[in-house]
């Protein structure tokens, strides 16, 4: 008697592979679309600078990343506008107004709802992480930044003053472009 052989597995059925291609498909796109944000937040986005401190440099000998503390992280309680008292994790928008030259941006107000801007404002989104009795916490989303290997930041010893500059879309989204070392302070 000869040997039996099992049957051969069936053929995937088309619609398996079509559903396959399709996730696929849509994986590429949506890495796409995040990529030309990225890239369109930097082409169309107001350039904002923004003053910070390395919050601690020695996490740079084991990881590539450091953490940014910025000065608008912490703004009085007095530029809160809002309908109600603010609360942690409420979104908000932080109105932004140049204080000439190549200086930081300063904190005009924090608001509940996207407030209208004038020429030279920007707005920020972010989220309050504290409220304290005198002072608001503020989140941007923007406090770790990549250094790359031959940055100066990687040699230095104690944090020292930083202007970020950031790029904000139309739409919203901002993007950290260049982290410089301020001179003189």
């Amino acid at each position: 008697m000869a040997p039996t052989q099992a049957p051969a597995p069936p053929a995937p059925p088309r619609r398996t592979a079509l559903l396959l291609r399709l996730l696929v498909g849509a994986q590429v796109l949506y890495v796409l679309g995040v990529a030309g944000a990225g890239y369109a937040t930097t082409a169309l986005g107001k350039a904002v600078a923004l003053a910070a401190m390395p919050a601690d440099l020695t996490t740079l000998k084991t990881t590539d990343f450091v953490r940014l503390r910025y000065a608008a992280a912490t703004v009085p309680l007095a530029q809160w506008r809002g309908p109600a008292a603010p609360r942690a994790r409420q979104s908000v928008y932080v109105l932004l107004a140049p204080t000439g030259g190549p200086a930081e941006a300063a904190v005009v107000g924090v608001f509940a709802e996207e407030p209208a801007t004038a020429p030279g404002q920007a707005v920020l989104r972010g989220w309050v992480t504290d409220v304290f009795p005198r002072t608001l916490g503020l989140r941007y989303g923007l406090e770790r930044y990549y250094v790359p290997a031959a940055s100066p930041l990687r040699q230095d010893r104690a944090p020292r003053p930083l202007r970020v500059l950031v790029r904000i879309a139309p739409w919203g989204q901002a993007r950290i472009v260049a982290v410089e070392e301020i001179v003189g302070k």
